[in-house]
């Protein structure tokens, strides 16, 4: 469906990524702010402005592949009514926002298919367009979800695991960049034939298709 080394489908990626991952970081900043902590509001990142939240080597490997990211927010849990309550609720918000963007991809992309004709020329780039937002998102939901750090997940998963079990968690932390570079390379080393990420991300991205977009693959 999707080419992520075809030339147009890469000029058409360039708006979606730079709005998924504004979107994910200005929802962690804002939540932050909402719950009592200014420590990104003075910094700047409670802003839909891409440049203050873009890392160049995140951005990149999105453009290319399911996988990226963005400057961490900064986040001081001391400056929290209820720091763990609060913590976790953070952490969520950023998944929260690109499920939330796949899901107006996906009905967006419903309603243009719904009626092609009305957009002649405009159907093609559009339907990739949109089908791109939406896988995107998604792939950025569930990556940031994954419990390795320093991804959402690993917060998540820090706060609603019991105290015992904590510790553990804790000594993965300096393999996580690791990990992600792993998952990022793998695929690229086997041409696609192993991508551990996409196996997760298929499955949702398929539901979609098949319920709000009224698809199938």
């Amino acid at each position: 469906m999707l080419n992520f080394f075809d030339p147009v489908d890469l000029i058409t990626r360039v708006p979606v990524v730079l709005l998924a991952l504004t979107i994910h970081e200005f929802a962690h900043a804002y939540a932050a702010y909402r719950l009592g902590d200014p420590t990104a509001y003075r910094q700047g990142r409670c802003s839909l402005n891409p440049l203050v939240h873009l890392d160049p080597l995140g951005t990149l490997c999105l453009m290319f592949g399911l996988i990226g990211w963005a400057k961490p927010v900064p986040i001081n849990p001391a400056n929290f009514g209820s720091p763990r309550r609060d913590d976790l609720i953070v952490s969520a918000a950023g998944v929260a926002s690109n499920l939330a963007q796949a899901v107006v991809f996906a009905l967006l992309l419903r309603l243009l298919l719904a009626s092609p004709e009305t957009f002649g020329q405009a159907f093609v780039p559009l339907t990739t367009l949109l089908s791109l937002g939406m896988l995107i998102n998604m792939a950025l939901a569930v990556f940031n979800m994954l419990p390795i750090f320093p991804l959402d997940g690993f917060h998540v998963a820090m706060h609603l695991l019991p105290f015992h079990a904590q510790p553990s968690l804790e000594r993965t932390r300096r393999f996580g960049m690791l990990g992600i570079l792993g998952l990022v390379m793998l695929p690229m080393a086997t041409d696609g034939r192993i991508d551990p990420l996409w196996m997760i991300i298929s499955p949702v991205f398929n539901f979609l298709l098949h319920y709000v977009v009224g698809v199938d693959l």
